[in-house]
């Protein structure tokens, strides 16, 4: 018995405009987009507002604070994943890649001693079904660590890795380039409590581990991604030489480009930009970095990332769209949904299009925020 669904006068959103129409969805597909209004008993009537695909999130770590609400607080496993996917699904996610740190700067971080946890209860939670969202696993690879490969190898094969990036937060390097250790110094002896000596020990440590590691590890774990077919994401990508070097090693993503420099070259040469939605709402970086708003008046901004705040992603994709720019409203969502699942390779999902997944939201019009009124997974309505 098949499961249909009538949505009818809605704001469709599609791919290169928006209509006002009707979209029916039977066992977990799009199976008819219409510019008419229905006159079907059956059909539910959406008064307006719009109906745009499942939200698709690349980078988030929003699941870190659920494990471990408070310092030396460990939540239980299960509860955390159903609270985080919980938050999610409401901010009209449909599919979430959950990212882990594989290394920290500081070996003993909560990072590193949670990461198996948060792995498996990653897995667990979707392999048993208790998941609203879709949940598949973003590695993220601190090549300046002197363990990272131990853990890499270790995870590289569990179900769900879909997407690796690789950083380096050594001082000297991309997020933190010369000019600006005086501001890493201020930030890290804030953030352990180190003396001075203890910070310049430190600042030796983690230059030294660059040197020795990064080159290495970032080659070897690309090649380990291309064997079997996973998306490789840049991080914090400042100059036209690092843009060079993702694309020589065939990245997909360019994770937050610090410079107008870095993330125009990654675009040219065909890595999808991604920026903070939590920058876009803010109106810049927190870090001081070029901010989205600017990278979209440059037409290099390719999709947005919630990041550390889920609410973020459609209320940013909207501003863009408000914004002094060439992005309208098609345009702007895709930041949030096509985009990102065709650099992820999901060829399923992302567009309003008869036989993609029915990962739907209807959004309701609202003078401050756009609201989400209503998500539906594979068909089945999850929010």
């Amino acid at each position: 018995m098949s499961n249909e669904q009538i949505l009818t006068n809605a704001r469709l959103v599609l791919e290169d405009r928006e209509v006002t129409g009707t979209l029916v969805m039977r066992d977990g597909e799009i199976i008819e987009i219409s510019e008419q209004i229905s006159d079907d008993p059956a059909a539910e009537n959406l008064h307006g507002n719009y109906l745009i695909p499942g939200l698709v999130e690349l980078h988030t770590d929003n699941q870190e604070k659920y494990f471990t609400p408070r310092p030396k607080v460990d939540w239980p496993a299960e509860m955390a994943m159903m609270t985080h996917d919980a938050q999610l699904v409401a901010a009209g996610i449909t599919t979430v890649f959950d990212s882990v740190a594989l290394g920290d700067i500081v070996g003993d971080s909560t990072r590193v001693e949670k990461v198996e946890t948060m792995i498996n209860a990653v897995v667990e939670a979707e392999q048993a079904g208790r998941n609203r969202a879709e949940h598949l696993l973003h590695l993220r690879c601190e090549v300046s660590f002197p363990g990272l490969m131990a853990f890499f190898e270790r995870f590289i094969d569990t179900p769900g890795v879909r997407l690796v990036s690789v950083m380096d937060h050594a001082p000297g390097q991309r997020q933190f380039p010369a000019e600006n250790i005086p501001k890493y110094r201020e930030y890290y002896q804030g953030k352990y409590g180190f003396s001075d000596s203890q910070m310049d020990a430190f600042i030796t440590e983690q230059q030294a581990n660059s040197e020795q590691y990064a080159d290495h590890f970032r080659k070897v774990i690309c090649e380990a991604c291309h064997e079997r077919g996973i998306a490789i994401a840049s991080h914090d990508d400042a100059t036209l030489a690092h843009a060079e070097e993702s694309a020589g090693f065939d990245m997909k993503v360019a994770e937050f480009p610090t410079t107008v420099e870095a993330a125009e070259a990654s675009h040219r040469l065909g890595l999808k930009v991604l920026m903070g939605a939590p920058n876009v709402v803010r109106g810049g970086s927190h870090s001081g970095n070029v901010a989205a708003h600017e990278l979209a008046a440059w037409g290099c901004l390719d999709i947005l990332s919630s990041d550390y705040y889920p609410s973020s992603l459609l209320q940013a994709a909207f501003r863009v769209a408000r914004l002094d720019n060439d992005y309208d409203l098609p345009r702007a969502i895709a930041l949030v949904t096509a985009n990102p699942a065709q650099a992820a390779g999901l060829v399923d999902r992302g567009t309003l299009t008869v036989g993609k997944r029915a990962d739907l939201v209807e959004v309701k019009p609202d003078a401050a925020l756009p609201l989400v009124e209503r998500v539906w997974a594979k068909g089945t309505r999850v929010f």
